[in-house]
């Protein structure tokens, strides 16, 4: 039996960096909409989960469904749990977009999609995409740009803000000749019941130091499974990543 899936986007008003950053429009558009917008592409059944009035208002307007959550969430894994206790669904996969993912592609959810289609033991899945040589060498140094490193049968080994692989015995400025780079993209699967189990985990070590939730589950000996991805995505962090999806949205459009 094939199992049905439930997409759940997190989004929280406040930001040290950017608040507000749901509400803020790419184009004419609420950053949240696009999003929700793109990943009903694959998926029918669409959530936003909440702390804020207003974001619940603007989803709603636009036709899409939203579920309060608690303020008080360490995470975003923490809040799509909640969300789907309170949503009442039975769907067995909960694939988690996050909110400041506007031009997510609705291959790169089915590619999500396809890992528990085809491997019933699958727990959670997650994308890589493969590091584009053109940005430069001095880019795999980006702390915010989150390397990973997986086994031949596609299941993660390790989740990093430095650079990994380490290149013995070459140049920095060779390594890019001499292994291939990954990086990751925000977005994950979860069999329903695992995603309960994982938010009763306590934090871990390796999480704690590299500020990175993956860990907690790698850590706890629970795989991810992997696929690869190579469209390009863009989190919105801060207005400056703002400018630069009008940026590129403007250039889709012309």
């Amino acid at each position: 039996m094939k199992p049905s899936f439930i997409a759940i986007i997190p989004a929280r008003y406040a930001s040290s960096r950017f608040p507000g950053k749901p509400l803020a429009k790419i184009g004419e558009t609420e950053m949240i909409v696009r999003v929700a917008r793109q990943v009903s592409k694959a998926v029918d059944n669409v959530i936003v989960a909440t702390d804020d009035e207003r974001i619940r208002e603007c989803v709603e307007h636009n036709g899409f469904r939203c579920v309060m959550t608690s303020a008080d969430h360490r995470s975003g894994t923490d809040r799509i749990a909640e969300a789907y206790r309170k949503t009442g669904s039975d769907a067995d996969v909960v694939i988690n977009v996050q909110g400041d993912e506007p031009f997510i592609r609705p291959e790169q959810i089915e590619s999500l999609k396809k890992i528990f289609l085809s491997r019933p033991d699958a727990r959670i899945a997650t994308l890589v995409r493969p590091f584009d040589p053109s940005k430069g060498f001095e880019a795999l140094f980006d702390p915010n740009l989150v390397k990973v490193i997986f086994s031949d049968n596609m299941q993660a080994l390790y989740f990093s803000r430095s650079i990994i692989p380490y290149i013995r015995g070459k140049e920095w400025k060779e390594w890019l000749d001499s292994a291939r780079f990954h990086s990751h993209i925000g977005i994950y699967a979860y069999r329903a019941d695992e995603l309960q189990r994982i938010t009763q985990l306590p934090q871990s070590s390796l999480e704690i130091a590299e500020s990175l939730e993956q860990l907690r589950w790698l850590q706890a000996g629970i795989p991810i499974e992997v696929a690869t991805s190579n469209y390009p995505t863009i989190g919105i962090d801060t207005p400056e990543d703002l400018a630069e999806a009008e940026r590129l949205l403007n250039e889709a459009t012309q």
